[in-house]
C-alpha cells in the first residue's frame, strides 16, 4: 500500500513509510507542521479541525511517546481519541487482527493509529479499511516508523535548515531499527549531502549502502565532521544471540561522550528517538548537555503528528467525503 495515492504524490490517503514520500512531499508536511507549533503556546490548545473525527490509537507493543503523542495530538485537532489496551481486547481471546479492525471500523472509525510488533501489519490493515478510513503506522516491526523519521527530519530542519549542506550520522543499532529506516530514507529524499551509519558490523544490515549511505565501524571515521548525530538504542528484544560482547563493551567503543562529540563540528546537534539508555548508548553529560535536542524531538512530534493526522482525516471533510 503506497502511503500516496498513485497519480498525486502530495495527496496521501494513508501514511505507511518514507520510502514512497519524496522530497517535495516530506517538504509539505513538515511546512503543515511548522503552521501546528503554536498550538501548542496557546493557552486553549485546540484547533477544530478534525472535530466530529473518531480516531483509534491501536497499540500491540508499549509505548509512552509515540501513544501519548498521537493521543495529545489528535485532542489538539479536537477530534474524539479512543485508545485500545489490547492486553484486555479481544485478540487476547483469540480475535484475529482484521476482525478486530472491522469491528472497531463499524463504530464508525474515521482513522486508526497502529503500533505492531510484525512488519507489514499497518500495511495489511491499510489494505483491508474502506476508502473513507484512514491508517497511520506508528511502527511495525523491523520495517518501518515513519512518524518518528518525519519528527526527526523537522527538528533538524528547524536547528539546521538546508539538508543539502548536512551531513548525518545515524549511530548503532541500525539493522533492528525501524527508526533508522524510516530516517534513511526521508533523509536521502530531501537531498542531503551524506548520510553515514555508524555501529558494529554485527548491527549494520549487510547490504545497507545500496539505501544510499556510508557505513562505518569506527566511531572517529563516522562522526567527524557531522553536522548531526542520532544515536540509536540497542533493541536487546529483537536481537537473536549476542550480536555485542558486553553493554560495557559497546559504550567503550560506540558510546556518544563529551569527547566524541567533540569530534562533530562544534554547532552539531544530538538527537535520540528514545527510550534512551544512559550509560549504554549515550552519555549523560551529552544527553543533558547544550548540543542536546533530545527533548526537542518530543515536542515537535506532536505538531509532525498533528500535521499528518489533519492531511489524512482532513482531506475527507475538506472533500465533503462521509463515512
Amino acid at each position: 500500500m503506497m502511503a500516496a495515492q498513485p497519480g498525486n504524490a502530495h495527496r496521501l490517503r494513508h501514511f505507511l513509510t518514507t520510502e514512497d514520500l519524496s522530497g517535495g512531499a516530506i517538504s509539505e508536511i513538515l511546512d503543515t507542521a511548522e503552521s501546528f507549533i503554536s498550538v501548542g503556546e496557546r493557552e486553549i490548545k485546540k484547533v477544530p479541525l478534525l472535530r466530529g473525527k473518531t480516531i483509534v490509537n491501536l497499540f500491540f507493543e508499549a509505548s509512552t511517546r509515540t501513544r501519548t503523542t498521537f493521543e495529545i495530538a489528535g485532542k489538539r485537532l479536537s477530534a474524539d481519541i479512543i485508545n485500545i489496551n489490547t492486553s484486555v481486547s479481544s485478540t487476547q481471546k483469540g480475535e484475529s487482527l482484521l476482525d478486530t479492525v472491522r469491528n472497531l471500523e463499524a463504530m464508525h472509525t474515521d482513522l486508526f493509529v497502529v503500533r505492531h510488533p510484525l512488519s507489514g501489519a499497518a500495511d495489511l490493515i491499510a489494505r483491508s479499511v474502506p476508502s473513507h478510513v484512514h491508517v497511520v503506522n506508528a511502527g511495525d516491526g523491523r520495517h518501518a516508523h515513519p512518524t518518528q523519521g518525519l519528527l526527526d527530519m523537522f527538528t533538524i530542519r528547524r536547528y539546521k535548515g538546508d539538508f543539502r549542506r548536512l551531513t548525518v550520522a545515524i549511530v548503532g543499532d541500525v539493522l533492528h531499527s525501524r527508526v533508522a529506516r524510516s530516517q534513511i530514507h526521508a533523509l536521502t529524499a530531501l537531498g542531503t549531502k551524506e548520510v553515514r551509519v555508524v555501529g558494529p558490523r554485527s548491527l549494520l544490515p549487510a547490504v545497507v549502502e545500496t539505501l544510499g549511505v556510508s557505513a562505518h565501524t569506527d566511531m572517529a571515521a563516522g562522526l567527524s565532521g557531522a553536522d548531526v548525530i542520532i544515536m540509536l538504542r540497542l533493541q536487546f528484544e529483537r536481537m537473536s544471540g549476542a550480536l555485542i560482547p558486553s553493554a560495557g563493551e559497546y559504550f567503550d567503543l560506540y558510546g556518544l561522550t563529551r569527547e566524541r562529540l567533540a569530534l562533530a563540528n562544534k554547532d552539531a546537534i544530538v538527537m535520540h528517538p528514545g527510550p534512551m539508555n544512559r550509560g549504554l548508548e549515550i552519555a549523560s553529560d551529552v544527553a543533558d548537555g547544550p548540543q542536546s535536542v533530545i527533548l526537542p524531538q518530543v515536542t515537535n512530534g506532536i505538531a509532525v503528528r498533528m500535521a499528518i493526522l489533519a492531511r489524512l482525516a482532513g482531506a475527507s471533510a475538506a472533500e465533503g467525503r462521509t463515512p
